[in-house]
């Protein structure tokens, strides 16, 4: 472990902050199939109301679904609602 990710651990341990708090992660919160709230993310790809797709740092997020809405953004987060179906990610491969 290098000495950047043991002090990264250690301020971790220290302040007790999530990791997405203090990196690019996304976050993703779901609550039943109705909504879902991504936290992190970098842009909205595509938007239709069976089908969204969101740009994170780490890959991006397939959203199937019906009567799918973009209900509320910021620049940190996104809040989708409709009947979500299934989720899958596309990792980035750098």
């Amino acid at each position: 472990m290098s000495k950047t990710q043991k002090r990264k651990n250690r301020i971790q341990n220290i302040l007790e902050m999530p990791k997405e708090v203090y990196t690019n992660m996304p976050k993703l919160t779901v609550v039943g199939f109705e909504e879902m709230i991504i936290e992190n993310y970098k842009s909205i790809l595509e938007y239709e109301e069976f089908f969204v797709r969101i740009n994170t740092h780490i890959g991006i997020l397939n959203i199937n679904g019906f009567n799918l809405n973009l209900e509320k953004m910021t620049n940190d987060d996104i809040k989708i609602t409709g009947t979500i179906e299934s989720v899958d990610i596309e990792k980035n491969v750098d």
